[in-house]
Order: structure tokens, then sequence, then C-alpha cells
């Protein structure tokens, strides 16, 4: 008797602005893309979450705009501290981020670990942080540099493993598999890399017997064109700059809503 294939998780697909626009275009990006999303038949996102993650400033009017349209969109953040108050200056409560309406808040990103010196432990208190308070923590792990499967899975495992173990076995988590050597990079990883390495997270133990539902997507210069060749492995894309056009962001969130 065949084995019957295991349920099609939700699809993901989302972007991070990073620190690229000013106010009035992260206004303007945002009712473009909504626009351009309500233009869609309603059944399509159905099966699929869409997130923006604009900067600190605009998370809470990046949410009320949301709000307001109707659409199944989440606002989030690019980071956040992993204490809800303190003596902590310039920091972030996630408390407050998910009282302004954030739903997912993207921790470990390659440019915080080199820029600000965050190792895994510091990652895996704010992913746990993020989910305490009722936000889905999507986790950036990847390779330094360019190698073959085996390696790259050895080295995000101790990402993986620090952030599932601060976890409630039963919480949310997505996992966004960003090999650093092709952030930014004009071409993504190969097909077969990105396949490889995603099927290896998702045999690590501490993943493959959580309770909670664990997402992997792809995020080292995705965009249009890509997850048809990679849907069979992957839940999704998180994007960068090039989803900053916002034509190009929606045609790569029907291309994932509908494989």
């Amino acid at each position: 008797m065949t084995t019957p294939p295991p349920p099609r998780r939700r699809r993901l697909v989302g972007l991070s602005s990073k620190m690229y626009f000013s106010l009035s275009q992260t206004e303007s990006y945002t009712a473009d893309v909504l626009a351009r999303l309500a233009a869609l038949p309603p059944a399509l996102l159905a099966d699929t979450d869409v997130f923006i993650l604009p900067d600190f400033l605009t998370v809470a009017a990046t949410a009320a705009r949301i709000a307001a349209n109707g659409l199944p969109v989440w606002s989030g953040a690019q980071d956040c501290h992993w204490e809800d108050r303190g003596s902590f200056t310039g920091e972030v409560s996630p408390a407050v981020l998910r009282d302004v309406g954030a739903r997912i808040v993207a921790v470990g990103h390659a440019e915080r670990r080199r820029l600000f010196a965050e190792d895994d432990a510091v990652v895996a208190k704010k992913a746990a942080a993020a989910s305490r308070n009722g936000m889905v923590p999507l986790v950036c792990v990847g390779e330094e540099t360019e190698g073959d499967v085996g390696v790259a899975v050895a080295e995000c495992r101790t990402q993986v493993e620090a952030v599932v173990g601060a976890l409630a076995d039963d919480a949310e988590l997505v996992l966004a598999y960003e090999p650093v050597w092709a952030i930014g990079a004009s071409q993504p990883a190969g097909d077969a890399h990105v396949l490889g390495v995603v099927a290896g997270l998702r045999e690590l133990d501490c993943v493959k017997n959580r309770k909670g539902t664990t997402r992997v997507v792809y995020g080292g210069s995705a965009g249009p064109g890509l997850y048809e060749r990679l849907k069979t492995g992957l839940d999704g894309l998180f994007l960068g700059r090039f989803a900053h056009d916002p034509e190009r962001f929606v045609q790569t969130v029907k291309e994932v809503a509908e494989a």
C-alpha cells in the first residue's frame, strides 16, 4: 500500500524593507502592494500567508493600513529585543510590537550577526521572546561560505538547535534558509544545493520531532521564477531588495500561492 504524501503546509511569502525606504516610500509601497493583492481572486491566498516587515517606525502604521484593508496579510518586524521591558535603551520590546499589530518577527539575519555580533544564544532568546508574545519567529539560518550540502547542514544545525531549544515544543516556527554567501548576490544558490540543505534541516531530530509547525523558506537573492523550481522542498520565500518593486513582489506572491 502506497503511503500518502504528508499534508501541504501553508505557504509563506514576504519581504523585509531593511533600511531602504523613507516614511513616504513605506506608505506608498504598502498601499501599492495591498491594492495589487486586493485585485487577486480571494481564493488565491486562502492557503498562503503574506507578510511585510517594514522598519520599526512604520510597523504600527503598516499594521493599521493592512487591518483597514481587511486582507490576509501580516505586518511584522525585522528584529526585537529578548526582554519585554526593562533598562534596554534604544531597544524595541516584543510585547509592544505585538500590541501595535505585529504578527511575525525576523531574528538572526546575517547582517545582525555580522554588524551587531549576535550569536546563536541571542538569536534563540529573541525567537523565544517573539513566540511568547504571540508572534511567529522567522529565524534566519545559513552557512558562511559556499560549499557542499553536508557542511552547510552541519553549520546550520547549531543555529537551529539553539532556537528550537528555546521555544515551546508546540510553538510555530519559520526557518529562513539564507546562505550568507548568497545574500545580495545577483543569483540565488543552486537549486540542488537549496533543496539538499532544506531537506537536511527538516531531518534534524530537533525539527522533525517537534509538535509545533515548522515551515522552511528560502531567502538568498530570491525572486520571481525561483519558487516554481524549488516548490517540492520549500514552504515559501523570504524576499529582500528584489521585492522592493511592488509588481515583482506580488508576482512572486502569486507564484508561491499557485504552486
